[in-house]
């Protein structure tokens, strides 16, 4: 199982919280790539309830990962 940015992306709209079978419809239903819904299908299912991309992929990028301060403009 691999996640870039693009296919994270895919998910970012997805009705949180969503177990794991509604997320992969979810994919399905968008039309993501092949590779997001086989991500999805392999993570260990134990019948929880994901809040957001962050519980999927720890590494996932957030906002205080950029050095940008809103604040400055």
């Amino acid at each position: 199982m691999y996640w870039t940015l693009e296919l994270a992306s895919y998910l970012s709209d997805a009705p949180w919280p969503a177990t794991k079978d509604e997320l992969i419809d979810y994919a399905i239903r968008t039309g993501s790539p092949l590779e997001v819904v086989e991500n999805l299908q392999a993570i260990e299912d134990e019948g929880d309830s994901y809040d957001s991309i962050e519980e999927i992929w720890a590494d996932y990028p957030t906002d205080e990962d950029y050095l940008w301060n809103e604040d400055e403009y």
